[in-house]
C-alpha cells in the first residue's frame, strides 16, 4: 500500500494504480476534466503509474498544459482515424500546419480526395474511436527500434528529427495499432477527446478544438483568409529551402549551409517589405502608416526598414509610437487584480492623439510628446513637426488596427499592417512549433538584455500579455491592408544560446519552473547558430542585439 495526498487529505491505495484511477475518485470536485497530474512537484500523464508515496495536485483541461495535451491527444486520434479510412499507400504525407483560432489546419497528400466525403469519414471513425476509449499507451524504445515503428507510416521527418538526438531512446505512444512520437504530455485515452469538428479548409482540412478557457465549447469556425495567405507563404518560402521541420534545418547547419540561408531568407523578407512600400507609394494619398501586432512581433525593426524602403520612393517617413500618448500612469485603469492596465485603448490619450494628428493633416506644425515611462508621466522635449507633400508618419502601436484609435482621420489617409511572428517550422510532420513559443523566447531574450527583467518575471507576466492581445489586436487583423510574418526560419537556432542559460536560472519549485522546463526540453531539437552572422538589419537583432537601428 501507499499513501496518496491530495489537497491535505491522505489516502490509501494499492502499489502500481494510474493516476488515472486515482483521479476519478476526485473528479467531481472539479468543474474541469483532471487532464494531468503533478507528482512530487513534477508534472506526469494520468497512464503512469504510483509506486511509492505522494503529494499529487491536478491539472484540467483549463489549464495551459493541459489544453496542450488535449490538442496533441485530437492530433493523434484525427491521424488514426485518416489511416483507418485511408489505404495507408495513398496517404504520403500528413502535416500539422499552424492554428487560425481555434482551428488546426493540416495539409494532405497522396493518392485521396480532400472533400466532404473524407471529411464525414473522418468525422464519424473520430467518433468511433472516443466512444471506444482507446488507451494511450506510452513506452519507451530505443531509437532505431522506434524509427522502424514510424518507417511503417513513412514518417521520413523523424528519421532526420531524430538524428540529432543525444539520448539513445524515444518516448513513443501507441493508439491501437497506431503508433507516433509527440513532443509534450498526452491524455490517458482517446474518451478524453469528446469536443472536436473537422472541415475542409483551403485545399486541406482544419481540425477544430475547444478554446481551453471553454473547454466544452466547440464554436464556429471563423476564416482568416489574409492571416492564412500569409501563413502558407511562409510554408512556401520553406519549401524553396528545402526546410520544412527542425531536422531539416538542423542538416542545412551541419551542412555549412546556414550562412546561406541566412541571406537567403533576409532577401525574402526584404522583399516583402518593399512590396508592402510599393503598394503604399502607389496608393496616393497617404499620410499615416498604422503598425500593429502582439508582443515581441519586430515591430519596431519592421517600421525601421519600411521606412528605408518608402524612402526609395521618395517619401519622408517619420516614426510615431502610440506608447508616447498614454495618460499619466495614476489616472490608467486598472485589471480585475488591481494592476495597471496599459494594454486597453483607455490608456492612451486618444482624443489628444487625434487632435495632433489631424492637425498635422491639416498643413499645422505639432509637437508630438513623449513618454516619460520612469515617471509615468508625459513630457513634450521640443518634438516639433509639420507635413509637408512628401511626409508620411510612420504609428507604431498596440491599438493601430483600431479604427477607434484613429476615428478623426480619413480611411483614404490610413494604411494599416498587421505583423506577427507566425512560425512555419514545425518540430516533425506532427508537432506544429506554436507561435507563442517563438514570441515568448524573443522575448525572454530582449527583456532580459534591455530591461534587465528575468526569465522568471516574463514568464509570469506572459499570460496577461496573451490576454491584452486576444482583446486588442487579433480581432482586428483581418481589417489590416498588409500582414507582414517576421519570424525567420533559422531565428530558434540564433535564440536557444540566448535563452538556455536564462530558463535554467528558474529553480524547482517557482511556478514558472514547469513552463521553463518545457521550453528547454524545446530548444534541445535545435543546432546552434552564431549571432554573428546576422545581418545588422535583421529582425532578430531586435532581441539579440547588435542592430543597426535603435531597438
Amino acid at each position: 500500500m501507499i499513501k496518496v495526498t491530495i489537497n491535505g487529505e491522505t489516502r490509501q491505495y494499492e502499489s502500481g494504480i494510474t493516476y488515472e484511477k486515482i483521479a476519478e475518485a476526485y473528479q467531481e470536485q472539479y468543474e474541469d476534466t483532471i487532464a494531468l497530474v503533478i507528482v512530487n512537484g513534477k508534472i506526469t500523464e494520468l497512464m503512469k503509474r504510483a509506486e511509492k508515496d505522494c503529494v499529487l495536485e491536478f491539472i484540467t483541461l483549463k489549464n495551459s498544459a493541459g489544453h496542450k495535451a488535449y490538442v496533441r491527444t485530437a492530433i493523434m486520434l484525427l491521424i488514426k482515424a485518416l489511416y483507418d479510412v485511408e489505404e495507408k499507400e495513398n496517404i504520403e504525407r500528413i502535416k500539422v500546419e499552424f492554428a487560425i483560432g481555434q482551428g488546426y489546419y493540416c495539409s494532405l497528400r497522396g493518392k485521396l480526395r480532400v472533400d466532404e466525403t473524407l471529411m464525414e469519414r473522418l468525422n464519424v471513425r473520430m467518433q468511433q474511436l472516443v466512444m471506444a476509449n482507446l488507451p494511450i499507451e506510452k513506452k519507451t524504445y530505443p531509437i532505431e527500434e522506434a524509427l522502424e515503428l514510424f518507417d511503417r507510416y513513412g514518417m521520413k521527418d523523424k528519421r532526420k528529427l531524430f538524428r540529432y538526438r543525444r539520448s539513445s531512446t524515444i518516448n513513443v505512444y501507441r493508439m491501437g495499432e497506431y503508433y507516433d512520437y509527440y513532443y509534450g504530455y498526452m491524455l490517458p485515452s482517446t474518451g478524453y477527446v469528446k469536443y472536436f469538428k473537422v472541415i475542409s479548409y483551403e485545399g486541406g482540412l482544419m481540425l477544430l478544438l475547444p478554446d481551453r478557457h471553454a473547454p466544452k465549447t466547440l464554436d464556429y469556425f471563423v476564416p482568416r483568409d489574409k492571416l492564412f495567405r500569409t501563413l502558407q507563404q511562409s510554408t512556401v518560402w520553406g519549401e524553396m529551402m528545402d526546410i520544412d521541420t527542425v531536422g531539416d534545418l538542423n542538416d542545412q547547419i551541419c551542412a555549412g549551409g546556414i550562412s546561406e540561408l541566412i541571406l537567403v531568407q533576409e532577401a525574402l523578407q526584404e522583399r516583402r517589405i518593399a512590396e508592402i512600400a510599393q503598394d503604399i507609394a502607389g496608393r496616393g494619398g497617404i499620410k499615416f502608416v498604422m503598425i500593429a501586432g502582439p508582443s515581441s512581433s519586430g515591430k519596431t525593426t519592421f517600421a525601421h526598414r519600411l521606412s528605408v524602403q518608402l524612402r526609395s520612393y521618395g517619401m519622408k517617413p517619420h516614426p510615431i509610437a502610440v506608447d508616447d500618448y498614454f495618460i499619466d500612469r495614476e489616472l490608467t485603469p486598472k485589471d480585475e487584480n488591481g494592476n495597471y492596465n496599459f494594454e486597453c485603448l483607455e490608456a492612451i490619450d486618444v482624443a489628444k492623439f487625434n487632435e495632433d494628428m489631424g492637425a498635422l493633416l491639416a498643413g499645422k506644425t505639432v509637437e508630438i510628446p513623449a513618454f516619460n515611462f520612469k515617471t509615468g508621466k508625459r513630457e513634450y522635449k521640443g518634438n516639433f513637426k509639420t507635413l509637408g507633400k512628401d511626409d508620411i508618419l510612420v504609428i507604431e502601436g498596440i491599438h493601430s488596427l483600431n479604427d477607434k484609435m484613429s476615428f478623426s482621420l480619413p480611411g483614404k489617409s490610413k494604411y494599416k499592417i498587421y505583423i506577427s511572428a507566425l512560425t512555419s517550422l514545425n518540430v516533425d510532420e506532427h508537432n506544429r512549433i506554436p507561435t507563442t513559443d517563438g514570441r515568448l523566447l524573443r522575448r525572454l531574450v530582449r527583456d532580459a538584455r534591455t530591461r534587465g527583467t528575468s526569465a522568471q518575471r516574463t514568464l509570469a507576466m506572459w499570460q496577461s500579455v496573451r490576454r491584452g492581445e486576444e482583446e486588442n489586436i487579433f480581432p482586428f487583423q483581418e481589417s489590416a491592408d498588409a500582414t507582414f510574418n517576421s519570424v525567420l526560419i533559422y531565428e530558434l537556432a540564433v535564440l536557444k544560446q540566448f535563452a538556455e542559460p536564462l530558463l535554467f536560472s528558474i529553480q524547482p519549485g517557482e511556478p514558472e519552473y514547469y513552463e521553463a522546463k518545457r521550453l528547454l526540453k524545446f530548444l534541445e531539437y535545435f543546432l546552434g547558430v552564431s549571432s554573428e552572422e546576422l545581418p545588422k538589419n535583421s529582425i532578430v537583432r531586435e532581441f539579440v542585439g547588435g542592430s543597426v537601428f535603435h531597438v
